[in-house]
Protein backbone atom coordinates (compact mmCIF):
# COMPACT_ATOMS: atom_id res chain seq x y z
CA UNK A 1 0.00 0.00 0.00
CA UNK A 2 1.10 3.19 -1.10
CA UNK A 3 -0.04 4.56 2.11
CA UNK A 4 2.97 2.85 4.06
CA UNK A 5 5.74 3.92 2.16
CA UNK A 6 8.64 6.46 3.12
CA UNK A 7 7.65 6.37 6.83
CA UNK A 8 10.12 6.93 9.53
CA UNK A 9 11.29 4.04 11.69
CA UNK A 10 9.66 5.81 14.03
CA UNK A 11 6.29 6.34 12.66
CA UNK A 12 6.22 2.49 11.28
CA UNK A 13 6.26 1.73 14.79
CA UNK A 14 3.03 3.87 15.73
CA UNK A 15 1.05 2.29 12.74
CA UNK A 16 2.46 -0.76 14.36
CA UNK A 17 1.62 -0.81 17.51
CA UNK A 18 -2.08 1.11 17.24
CA UNK A 19 -3.03 -0.78 13.86
CA UNK A 20 -2.33 -4.33 16.42
CA UNK A 21 -3.99 -2.63 19.31
CA UNK A 22 -7.09 -1.84 17.35
CA UNK A 23 -6.92 -5.24 16.36
CA UNK A 24 -6.57 -7.02 18.84
CA UNK A 25 -9.25 -4.52 20.77
CA UNK A 26 -12.08 -5.84 18.12
CA UNK A 27 -11.00 -9.22 18.18
CA UNK A 28 -11.84 -9.24 22.12
CA UNK A 29 -15.45 -8.10 20.86
CA UNK A 30 -16.08 -10.61 18.67
CA UNK A 31 -15.18 -13.24 20.90
CA UNK A 32 -18.09 -12.26 22.51
CA UNK A 33 -20.73 -12.30 19.84
CA UNK A 34 -19.55 -15.79 19.00
CA UNK A 35 -19.33 -16.95 22.58
CA UNK A 36 -22.60 -15.76 23.70
CA UNK A 37 -25.07 -18.56 22.28
CA UNK A 38 -22.55 -21.09 24.28
CA UNK A 39 -22.58 -19.07 27.07
CA UNK A 40 -26.53 -18.87 27.09
CA UNK A 41 -26.95 -22.33 27.04
CA UNK A 42 -24.16 -23.37 29.78
CA UNK A 43 -25.15 -20.75 32.73
CA UNK A 44 -29.14 -21.51 31.63
CA UNK A 45 -29.76 -17.19 31.52
CA UNK A 46 -31.87 -15.68 29.62
CA UNK A 47 -31.77 -13.98 26.14
CA UNK A 48 -32.04 -10.34 28.04
CA UNK A 49 -29.78 -11.22 30.85
CA UNK A 50 -26.98 -12.24 27.85
CA UNK A 51 -27.80 -8.73 25.91
CA UNK A 52 -26.90 -7.05 29.06
CA UNK A 53 -23.34 -7.95 28.76
CA UNK A 54 -22.27 -6.23 25.51
CA UNK A 55 -24.52 -2.84 27.14
CA UNK A 56 -22.13 -3.73 30.16
CA UNK A 57 -18.70 -3.90 28.05
CA UNK A 58 -20.18 -0.15 26.08
CA UNK A 59 -20.55 1.55 29.71
CA UNK A 60 -17.21 0.16 30.33
CA UNK A 61 -15.74 1.83 27.62
CA UNK A 62 -16.99 5.25 28.21
CA UNK A 63 -16.16 4.97 31.69
CA UNK A 64 -12.62 3.94 29.99
CA UNK A 65 -12.53 6.39 27.52
CA UNK A 66 -13.24 9.60 29.32
CA UNK A 67 -10.28 8.34 31.96
CA UNK A 68 -7.69 7.64 29.79
CA UNK A 69 -8.47 10.14 27.44
CA UNK A 70 -7.67 12.72 30.41
CA UNK A 71 -5.16 10.64 31.19
CA UNK A 72 -3.52 10.40 27.88
CA UNK A 73 -3.05 14.11 27.31
CA UNK A 74 -1.84 14.41 31.19
CA UNK A 75 0.84 11.27 31.56
CA UNK A 76 1.47 10.72 28.01
CA UNK A 77 0.24 8.57 24.93
CA UNK A 78 2.82 5.80 25.31
CA UNK A 79 1.88 4.97 28.74
CA UNK A 80 -1.56 5.09 28.98
CA UNK A 81 -1.66 2.89 25.62
CA UNK A 82 0.47 0.33 27.17
CA UNK A 83 -1.99 0.63 30.37
CA UNK A 84 -5.11 0.33 28.00
CA UNK A 85 -4.02 -2.71 26.17
CA UNK A 86 -3.41 -4.37 29.88
CA UNK A 87 -6.13 -3.85 31.02
CA UNK A 88 -8.46 -5.53 28.51
CA UNK A 89 -5.62 -8.29 27.94
CA UNK A 90 -5.83 -9.64 31.43
CA UNK A 91 -10.04 -8.87 31.22
CA UNK A 92 -10.54 -10.78 28.07
CA UNK A 93 -8.00 -13.59 29.88
CA UNK A 94 -9.82 -13.88 33.23
CA UNK A 95 -13.05 -14.85 31.53
CA UNK A 96 -11.86 -18.12 30.34
CA UNK A 97 -12.15 -19.05 33.95
CA UNK A 98 -15.95 -16.76 34.81
CA UNK A 99 -18.35 -19.33 35.96
CA UNK A 100 -20.75 -16.72 37.16
CA UNK A 101 -22.89 -14.42 35.76
CA UNK A 102 -21.77 -11.43 38.03
CA UNK A 103 -18.18 -12.07 37.23
CA UNK A 104 -18.38 -12.09 33.44
CA UNK A 105 -20.55 -8.51 33.86
CA UNK A 106 -17.60 -7.78 36.18
CA UNK A 107 -14.85 -8.78 33.99
CA UNK A 108 -16.51 -7.26 30.79
CA UNK A 109 -16.52 -4.22 32.23
CA UNK A 110 -13.01 -4.12 32.84
CA UNK A 111 -12.69 -5.22 29.60
CA UNK A 112 -14.55 -2.14 28.58
CA UNK A 113 -12.41 0.12 30.31
CA UNK A 114 -9.19 -0.94 28.80
CA UNK A 115 -10.99 -0.61 25.05
CA UNK A 116 -12.84 2.49 25.44
CA UNK A 117 -9.36 4.12 26.85
CA UNK A 118 -7.07 3.06 23.42
CA UNK A 119 -9.22 4.29 20.80
CA UNK A 120 -8.38 8.35 21.72
CA UNK A 121 -4.78 7.42 22.51
CA UNK A 122 -3.79 5.61 19.79
CA UNK A 123 -5.31 8.45 17.31
CA UNK A 124 -3.78 10.65 19.09
CA UNK A 125 -0.35 8.65 18.55
CA UNK A 126 -1.11 8.58 14.88
CA UNK A 127 -1.87 12.15 14.19
CA UNK A 128 1.38 13.54 16.25
CA UNK A 129 2.96 11.64 14.21
CA UNK A 130 1.74 12.34 10.60
CA UNK A 131 1.56 16.01 8.34
CA UNK A 132 -2.53 17.09 8.72
CA UNK A 133 -2.50 15.83 4.73
CA UNK A 134 -1.78 11.79 5.66
CA UNK A 135 -3.93 11.42 9.15
CA UNK A 136 -7.06 10.74 7.24
CA UNK A 137 -5.29 7.37 5.50
CA UNK A 138 -3.06 6.58 8.75
CA UNK A 139 -6.31 6.52 10.83
CA UNK A 140 -7.78 4.90 7.98
CA UNK A 141 -4.82 2.31 8.05
CA UNK A 142 -5.65 1.62 12.08
CA UNK A 143 -9.01 1.41 11.59
CA UNK A 144 -8.26 -1.33 8.94
CA UNK A 145 -6.53 -3.47 11.32
CA UNK A 146 -9.73 -3.44 13.50
CA UNK A 147 -10.94 -5.78 10.52
CA UNK A 148 -8.17 -8.35 11.01
CA UNK A 149 -8.85 -8.58 14.39
CA UNK A 150 -12.55 -9.21 13.39
CA UNK A 151 -11.30 -11.89 10.56
CA UNK A 152 -8.70 -13.74 13.56
CA UNK A 153 -11.71 -13.82 16.39
CA UNK A 154 -14.00 -15.70 12.96
CA UNK A 155 -11.28 -18.18 12.33
CA UNK A 156 -10.43 -18.46 16.25
CA UNK A 157 -13.71 -19.23 17.19
CA UNK A 158 -14.06 -21.65 14.62
CA UNK A 159 -11.68 -23.93 15.44
CA UNK A 160 -11.75 -23.46 19.47
CA UNK A 161 -15.19 -23.39 20.22
CA UNK A 162 -16.24 -26.92 18.77
CA UNK A 163 -13.19 -28.82 20.58
CA UNK A 164 -12.47 -26.41 23.69
CA UNK A 165 -15.62 -24.49 24.85
CA UNK A 166 -16.27 -20.82 25.03
CA UNK A 167 -13.75 -20.54 27.97
CA UNK A 168 -10.43 -21.51 25.73
CA UNK A 169 -11.85 -18.77 23.62
CA UNK A 170 -10.77 -15.90 25.65
CA UNK A 171 -7.34 -17.27 26.64
CA UNK A 172 -6.18 -15.92 23.51
CA UNK A 173 -6.68 -11.99 25.12
CA UNK A 174 -2.90 -12.77 26.94
CA UNK A 175 -1.83 -12.21 23.42
CA UNK A 176 -2.18 -8.40 23.75
CA UNK A 177 0.27 -9.02 26.93
CA UNK A 178 2.94 -8.90 24.41
CA UNK A 179 1.53 -6.19 22.24
CA UNK A 180 2.19 -3.88 25.68
CA UNK A 181 6.07 -5.10 26.65
CA UNK A 182 6.37 -4.21 22.80
CA UNK A 183 4.94 -0.78 23.40
CA UNK A 184 6.53 0.27 25.98
CA UNK A 185 9.85 -0.55 25.18
CA UNK A 186 9.74 1.07 21.52
CA UNK A 187 7.75 3.87 21.30
CA UNK A 188 7.77 7.54 22.66
CA UNK A 189 6.11 10.25 22.98
CA UNK A 190 5.53 12.79 20.08
CA UNK A 191 7.55 16.25 20.39
CA UNK A 192 4.19 17.76 20.02
CA UNK A 193 2.39 16.59 23.09
CA UNK A 194 5.59 17.09 24.58
CA UNK A 195 5.84 20.83 23.32
CA UNK A 196 2.16 21.25 23.99
CA UNK A 197 3.08 19.60 27.78
CA UNK A 198 5.36 22.49 28.45
CA UNK A 199 3.32 25.16 26.89
CA UNK A 200 0.47 24.29 28.67
CA UNK A 201 1.85 24.02 31.89
CA UNK A 202 3.55 27.69 31.12
CA UNK A 203 0.01 28.95 30.60
CA UNK A 204 -1.42 26.98 33.60
CA UNK A 205 -3.86 25.26 31.13
CA UNK A 206 -5.93 22.04 32.59
CA UNK A 207 -6.56 18.92 31.28
CA UNK A 208 -10.67 18.56 31.47
CA UNK A 209 -13.58 17.47 30.17
CA UNK A 210 -14.73 21.42 30.30
CA UNK A 211 -12.34 22.16 27.61
CA UNK A 212 -14.22 20.09 24.90
CA UNK A 213 -17.18 23.10 25.86
CA UNK A 214 -15.26 25.77 26.83
CA UNK A 215 -16.87 27.96 24.11
CA UNK A 216 -20.25 27.82 22.47
CA UNK A 217 -19.14 27.23 19.20
CA UNK A 218 -16.55 24.55 20.75
CA UNK A 219 -19.40 23.24 22.73
CA UNK A 220 -21.88 23.24 19.07
CA UNK A 221 -18.50 21.35 17.58
CA UNK A 222 -18.32 18.79 20.62
CA UNK A 223 -21.95 17.91 20.38
CA UNK A 224 -22.60 18.31 16.98
CA UNK A 225 -19.35 15.25 16.54
CA UNK A 226 -21.28 13.62 19.17
CA UNK A 227 -23.90 13.14 16.99
CA UNK A 228 -22.31 12.16 14.13
CA UNK A 229 -20.26 9.40 16.05
CA UNK A 230 -23.64 8.10 17.69
CA UNK A 231 -25.38 7.82 13.98
CA UNK A 232 -22.13 6.31 13.01
CA UNK A 233 -22.29 3.16 15.50
CA UNK A 234 -26.31 3.24 15.10
CA UNK A 235 -25.80 2.11 11.85
CA UNK A 236 -22.81 0.15 12.03
CA UNK A 237 -24.58 -1.94 14.68
CA UNK A 238 -27.87 -1.63 13.14
CA UNK A 239 -27.18 -2.68 10.27
CA UNK A 240 -24.66 -5.83 10.52
CA UNK A 241 -26.60 -6.88 13.34
CA UNK A 242 -29.92 -7.22 11.90
CA UNK A 243 -29.20 -7.54 7.78
CA UNK A 244 -28.97 -11.46 7.72
CA UNK A 245 -31.85 -11.85 10.04
CA UNK A 246 -34.28 -8.67 7.61
CA UNK A 247 -33.36 -10.53 4.61
CA UNK A 248 -34.41 -14.16 6.11
CA UNK A 249 -37.41 -12.66 7.38
CA UNK A 250 -38.77 -10.38 5.06
CA UNK A 251 -37.17 -12.08 1.89
CA UNK A 252 -37.11 -15.65 2.87
CA UNK A 253 -33.59 -16.63 2.20
CA UNK A 254 -31.07 -18.08 4.23
CA UNK A 255 -28.17 -17.09 5.65
CA UNK A 256 -26.49 -20.17 7.23
CA UNK A 257 -23.57 -19.89 5.54
CA UNK A 258 -22.47 -17.15 7.20
CA UNK A 259 -19.01 -17.11 6.96
CA UNK A 260 -19.13 -15.70 2.94
CA UNK A 261 -21.56 -12.71 4.51
CA UNK A 262 -18.84 -11.70 7.37
CA UNK A 263 -16.11 -12.26 5.07
CA UNK A 264 -17.72 -9.79 2.32
CA UNK A 265 -19.21 -7.64 4.66
CA UNK A 266 -15.47 -6.94 6.18
CA UNK A 267 -14.05 -6.74 3.29
CA UNK A 268 -16.35 -3.91 1.81
CA UNK A 269 -15.81 -2.10 4.85
CA UNK A 270 -11.66 -2.01 4.56
CA UNK A 271 -11.91 -1.08 0.97
CA UNK A 272 -14.35 1.60 2.27
CA UNK A 273 -11.87 2.83 5.01
CA UNK A 274 -9.21 2.68 2.29
CA UNK A 275 -11.17 4.76 -0.32
CA UNK A 276 -12.46 7.40 2.61
CA UNK A 277 -9.01 8.21 4.10
CA UNK A 278 -7.87 9.30 0.84
CA UNK A 279 -10.87 11.54 0.02
CA UNK A 280 -10.32 12.79 3.26
CA UNK A 281 -7.10 14.17 2.81
CA UNK A 282 -7.21 14.99 -0.86
CA UNK A 283 -10.75 16.90 -0.75
CA UNK A 284 -11.61 17.65 3.05
CA UNK A 285 -13.95 15.83 5.62
CA UNK A 286 -16.88 17.78 3.81
CA UNK A 287 -16.55 16.08 0.62
CA UNK A 288 -15.56 12.87 2.62
CA UNK A 289 -18.11 12.65 4.85
CA UNK A 290 -20.59 13.94 2.70
CA UNK A 291 -20.59 11.55 -0.23
CA UNK A 292 -20.63 8.42 2.15
CA UNK A 293 -23.25 9.48 4.43
CA UNK A 294 -25.56 10.36 1.31
CA UNK A 295 -24.91 7.18 -0.13
CA UNK A 296 -25.03 5.47 3.03
CA UNK A 297 -28.75 7.20 3.06
CA UNK A 298 -29.09 5.12 -0.38
CA UNK A 299 -28.22 2.22 0.16
CA UNK A 300 -29.75 1.01 3.12
CA UNK A 301 -32.87 0.55 0.26
CA UNK A 302 -31.00 -1.88 -1.19
CA UNK A 303 -31.51 -4.47 1.40
CA UNK A 304 -35.24 -4.91 -0.44
CA UNK A 305 -33.41 -5.98 -3.44
CA UNK A 306 -31.71 -8.90 -1.90
CA UNK A 307 -33.97 -11.95 -3.36
CA UNK A 308 -30.56 -14.18 -3.73
CA UNK A 309 -27.76 -15.34 -1.36
CA UNK A 310 -25.16 -14.07 -4.13
CA UNK A 311 -27.52 -10.39 -4.13
CA UNK A 312 -27.33 -10.80 -0.08
CA UNK A 313 -23.11 -10.98 0.01
CA UNK A 314 -22.72 -8.31 -3.00
CA UNK A 315 -24.95 -5.52 -0.61
CA UNK A 316 -23.50 -7.00 2.28
CA UNK A 317 -19.85 -5.84 1.18
CA UNK A 318 -21.58 -2.28 -0.08
CA UNK A 319 -23.17 -1.80 2.71
CA UNK A 320 -20.10 -2.75 4.25
CA UNK A 321 -18.14 0.16 2.18
CA UNK A 322 -21.07 2.88 2.87
CA UNK A 323 -21.76 2.62 6.00
CA UNK A 324 -18.27 1.47 8.01
CA UNK A 325 -15.57 3.11 5.92
CA UNK A 326 -16.13 6.43 7.44
CA UNK A 327 -14.83 5.29 10.70
CA UNK A 328 -11.21 5.68 10.54
CA UNK A 329 -12.32 9.77 9.55
CA UNK A 330 -13.47 10.58 12.32
CA UNK A 331 -10.39 10.49 14.60
CA UNK A 332 -8.40 11.84 11.93
CA UNK A 333 -11.21 14.57 11.81
CA UNK A 334 -11.08 15.21 15.53
CA UNK A 335 -7.50 15.36 15.79
CA UNK A 336 -6.97 18.30 13.84
CA UNK A 337 -10.06 20.26 16.23
CA UNK A 338 -8.90 20.30 18.99
CA UNK A 339 -5.33 21.11 20.20
CA UNK A 340 -3.07 18.70 21.38
CA UNK A 341 -3.09 19.34 25.55
CA UNK A 342 -6.80 17.36 25.24
CA UNK A 343 -6.43 15.64 21.93
CA UNK A 344 -6.60 12.13 23.67
CA UNK A 345 -9.49 13.70 26.10
CA UNK A 346 -11.34 14.32 22.58
CA UNK A 347 -11.34 11.62 20.80
CA UNK A 348 -12.54 9.12 23.69
CA UNK A 349 -15.41 11.27 25.30
CA UNK A 350 -17.00 11.96 21.67
CA UNK A 351 -16.31 8.60 20.13
CA UNK A 352 -17.04 6.62 23.23
CA UNK A 353 -20.45 8.88 23.98
CA UNK A 354 -21.59 7.65 19.94
CA UNK A 355 -20.78 3.68 20.98
CA UNK A 356 -22.50 4.37 24.35
CA UNK A 357 -26.07 5.90 22.51
CA UNK A 358 -25.45 4.42 19.40
CA UNK A 359 -24.95 0.91 20.60
CA UNK A 360 -28.50 0.75 21.79
CA UNK A 361 -29.89 0.89 18.03
CA UNK A 362 -30.26 -2.84 17.67
CA UNK A 363 -33.03 -2.89 20.54
CA UNK A 364 -34.23 0.04 18.18
CA UNK A 365 -34.07 -1.70 14.69
CA UNK A 366 -35.86 -4.73 16.74
CA UNK A 367 -38.62 -3.15 18.22
CA UNK A 368 -38.87 -1.49 14.50
CA UNK A 369 -39.19 -4.52 12.98
CA UNK A 370 -41.52 -5.99 15.12
CA UNK A 371 -44.11 -3.48 14.68
CA UNK A 372 -43.67 -2.18 11.38
CA UNK A 373 -42.60 -2.61 7.73
CA UNK A 374 -39.27 -3.18 6.56
CA UNK A 375 -39.78 0.13 4.13
CA UNK A 376 -40.43 1.76 7.73
CA UNK A 377 -37.18 0.28 9.61
CA UNK A 378 -34.79 1.31 6.61
CA UNK A 379 -36.14 4.94 6.37
CA UNK A 380 -35.76 5.18 9.73
CA UNK A 381 -31.93 4.13 9.51
CA UNK A 382 -31.99 6.72 6.35
CA UNK A 383 -33.21 9.10 8.47
CA UNK A 384 -30.23 9.42 10.86
CA UNK A 385 -27.79 9.43 8.00
CA UNK A 386 -29.51 12.42 6.75
CA UNK A 387 -29.61 13.56 10.52
CA UNK A 388 -25.74 13.64 10.31
CA UNK A 389 -24.81 14.96 7.08
CA UNK A 390 -26.84 18.06 8.13
CA UNK A 391 -25.31 18.04 11.13
CA UNK A 392 -21.71 17.78 9.73
CA UNK A 393 -22.66 20.27 7.24
CA UNK A 394 -23.62 22.86 9.63
CA UNK A 395 -19.84 22.86 11.65
CA UNK A 396 -17.57 25.33 10.64
CA UNK A 397 -14.44 23.85 12.26
CA UNK A 398 -15.31 20.92 9.30
CA UNK A 399 -15.33 23.66 6.67
CA UNK A 400 -11.67 25.34 7.80
CA UNK A 401 -10.23 22.14 7.31
CA UNK A 402 -11.65 21.56 3.62
CA UNK A 403 -10.22 25.26 2.97
CA UNK A 404 -6.89 23.94 4.46
CA UNK A 405 -6.80 21.45 1.43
Amino acid sequence: MRTLDHMSHEQKLVMASTASGFSLENMDIMFLSFALTPIIAELHISSGAAGLIGSITNVGMLFGGALFGILGDKIGRVKTFSHTILIFAVATALMAFANNLWVIYGLRFLAGIGAGGEYGVGIALIAESFNHDRIGRMTSVAAIGGQIGAIIAALAASVILPLWGWHALFLIGVLPVALTFFVRKHLKESEQFLEAKRVAKQKHERVAFSELFKTRQLATQTLGLMVMTIVQIAGYFGLMNWLPVIVQKQQGLSVSGSALWMVATIAGMCCGMAVFGNILDHLGPRWAFGLFLTASALIVFAITLAHSSVVLVIIGAVVGFCANGMFGGYGAVISQLYPARIRSTANNVIMNVGRAIGGFSSVVIGLLMDHYTLTITMGFLSALYVISLLTMLSLPGLKQLSVRR
